[in-house]
This record gives structure tokens, C-alpha cells and sequence, in this order.
């Protein structure tokens, strides 16, 4: 999902239905994959509209997408298949004038799960569970590449590898663009690691944030009397030189497994050389589980 202007972009993906088996204890909600999907919508804010766009060249899932400031869109990466873990090396780039989706040169290296940004004129893909598409190396499950980037240079139309640039193996949630400066605050297993991290280009690192420590990870589950608190998502997305975290739990009271839902946001102001937190709005607690999207994007509005 990305946003140009005041129009959604909604790419790819699974198409699934869930099956909801019945049991109190473990609340179990089993996922059914029917395909990956090519398919393409946009929604329209000012008109309050869903329009049908031209499809993805290669249907995928869990790719890494970005839109960049001459208002194209970039998909790299991703799983094109329900059968096995494999990433596709394929990239493609989408025209919203000419409603035109073009392939772009490979990348050196197949993922999936992998995060993408756009920084110094360029479209990173970083991370992700990846491989290279021939190689004899015994690395196990392909360490160094998990941790790698790929970058693409649009004005020389080329792909550069770039070793090392995600500390973990773990491939990150979310990497996002902040006033020059890239921002992450966890991983696809966890998406909140109870802080924020910025990259330091230079010494290619990341490194924890002053102050950047927040509520998000915890809540007081004395109040109420909470038997159980688990929390559900949490993404961030940046307006300015803020951070806005949009978190969400699900609440199970007592021994009846009375099941609420509890969601929050926090801003976390990047500019500040100190705890730059703070509760944007009151919690809002609802009766029952809410399937809400676990990713968030920015629009800005004509005035």
C-alpha cells in the first residue's frame, strides 16, 4: 500500500478466507490461501472512490513497494507463489498517468519479507529472507544476504548489492524516510522492539535512538483486572519530522475470554535530542476483535 497525492494505492497480494474454529482456550483462526493476486486499486480520497488500475506484470506477496517523488511506484521482490519459500529477483515500476506497469532489470538476489524505501534518489530493498540465484556458498540459510540490501539508481537504470546495511537476519517490518534520515523500530517477528533505531549511512550501523523508549510495548494489565494482553500490530509512518505509531491489542477479560479490542498512537518527535513521546489521542477500546490493517501510510491534502 502507498500513496501518491490523495490517492491509495492497494498492490498485490494473497487473496485468502478465514476459518474461525470455535475454541475458548486458543481462540484458534485458521487462514485458507486460495492465489496471489495481481490485481491493483486505488481509492481516491476527495471523491471517496475505488477505481481498478492495470495489474502487476507478476502477481506477488510480500514485496517490498515505494512511491517516489515523480509520483511513480516501485515493487521489487516478494513471493509469487503459495508453494514453498521462494523470493522472485523481478522488479517493475507503475505509470499513474499512463496507468503502466514496466519491468525493471533483476536483482541479484531472490527475497521476500523485504522492506522498501526511498533515500538519496534511489529505491532500497533491504533485508528480507533472500538468496542469490546461483550460489555454492555454505552459509546455512543465507546469512549474508538476509542482512543485505539491493539498490536500484533509476537515472543508471541498475541494481548495486549492498552488504551488511540490516544488522539482523531477521528481515526488518518497516524502514521509513524521515527529513534525509532512516528510521526502523523492529522486525517482521516483532514488530516493536521497544525502541527506535536510525542508520548511520556513513559507518553503515544502526543505532537506538535517545529517549526513543516508549509505552507501546506494555500495558498495566492489573487495571481491569486483564487476565491476558497481547498485542496485535504496530506501524508507524512519518509526517514531518515525527513518527506516528498506531498500536493495537486484543484484551481477554477474566476467565469468560471476553475478547476487546484496545488501540493507541504515539508520536515520537526525531528532532529532539531527548524523550520525544507523547499519547496523541486517549486509547480507544472496543467490545470484540477488530481485523484492522496492520500498515499505515501518509497522505497530504491539497489545500
Amino acid at each position: 500500500m502507498v500513496v501518491i497525492g490523495e490517492t491509495i494505492f492497494v498492490i498485490g497480494g494473497r487473496q485468502c478466507y478465514k476459518d474461525v474454529i470455535v475454541n475458548f482456550e486458543t481462540n484458534n483462526v485458521h487462514e485458507i490461501d486460495i492465489e496471489v493476486v495481481p490485481s491493483v486499486l486505488k481509492y481516491n480520497v476527495g471523491t471517496d472512490s475505488w477505481t481498478k488500475c492495470a495489474p502487476l506484470r507478476t502477481p506477488r506477496f510480500s514485496f517490498a513497494c515505494m512511491a517516489s517523488k515523480d509520483g511513480k511506484i516501485y515493487v521489487a521482490g516478494g513471493q509469487t507463489s503459495l508453494d514453498g519459500a521462494m523470493g522472485t529477483s523481478l522488479a517493475e515500476i507503475y505509470d499513474p498517468v499512463l496507468d503502466e506497469w514496466k519491468q525493471l532489470p533483476n536483482m541479484s538476489t531472490m527475497r521476500y519479507k523485504c522492506a522498501g524505501v526511498s533515500w538519496q534518489g534511489k529505491f532500497y530493498v533491504v533485508g528480507g529472507f533472500a538468496r542469490r540465484g546461483n550460489t555454492n556458498t555454505h552459509q546455512g540459510p543465507y546469512i549474508m544476504e538476509r542482512s543485505s540490501a539491493e539498490v536500484y539508481d533509476p537515472e543508471h537504470d541498475t541494481w548495486n548489492y549492498m552488504a551488511r546495511m540490516w544488522d539482523l537476519d531477521v528481515p526488518p517490518n518497516q524502514i521509513v524516510n524521515v527529513d534525509g534520515k532512516l528510521f526502523s523500530s523492529g522486525d517482521c517477528l516483532n514488530a516493536w522492539k521497544g525502541h527506535i533505531e536510525s542508520y548511520d549511512g556513513k559507518h553503515n550501523l544502526w543505532n537506538i535512538v535517545d529517549g526513543s523508549s516508549s509505552p507501546i510495548s506494555i500495558l498495566d494489565d492489573t487495571e481491569k483486572n486483564w487476565s491476558n494482553l497481547e498485542r496485535m500490530f504496530c506501524t508507524m509512518a512519518p509526517i514531518g519530522t515525527k513518527l506516528y505509531f498506531l498500536a493495537g491489542y486484543r484484551i481477554m477479560l477474566g476467565d469468560n475470554y471476553i475478547s476487546r479490542t484496545r488501540s493507541e498512537v504515539h508520536v515520537f518527535e526525531t528532532a529532539t535530542s531527548g524523550n520525544g513521546w507523547r499519547s496523541l489521542i486517549e486509547p480507544i477500546e472496543e467490545e470484540g476483535e477488530k481485523e484492522l490493517c496492520s500498515h499505515s501510510c501518509v497522505m497530504k491534502l491539497n489545500s
